[in-house]
């Protein structure tokens, strides 16, 4: 009896000892992700906003997130630098062959959303 509170002392803390150590790891591997940012790199931020790095200061990255759109945050805010997209689009004929090609019915696919032109869209926004 003596004996089995040690033991159940060591049998909590030690996962719990296990499970620091694998956060900090962690922590450090973000926070060099962090500081190795460059101009070019492809990032998804904190709150999931997509962009490319066109200046990096002490503090703060500029991310690109749309044509001519650059906004700035802190390099906390960065989650992850992109090797490549996520959606990889699978090019026609590279489908396994043992699957077969399911088409959908005519009557079941969706209609084609018109696209916008420029001038609706300005009027669109604009309208009060």
């Amino acid at each position: 009896m003596e004996l089995l509170f040690p033991l159940l002392l060591v049998a909590l803390l030690v996962p719990m000892f296990l499970g620091v150590r694998r956060q900090k790891r962690e922590a450090e591997k973000v926070s060099a992700m962090q500081d190795n940012l460059k101009v070019g790199d492809r990032v998804t931020t904190t709150s999931g906003l997509y962009g490319t790095v066109v200046e990096v200061d002490e503090d703060t990255v500029d991310l690109e997130i749309a044509e001519e759109i650059v906004t700035t945050w802190l390099r906390q805010a960065v989650r992850e630098v992109r090797t490549d997209d996520e959606a990889v689009t699978e090019e026609p004929g590279t489908a396994d062959p043992a699957e077969p090609a399911v088409r959908p019915e005519p009557e079941a696919a969706a209609p084609a959303a018109a696209e916008e032109t420029p001038g609706q869209t300005e009027t669109r926004l604009t309208k009060d």
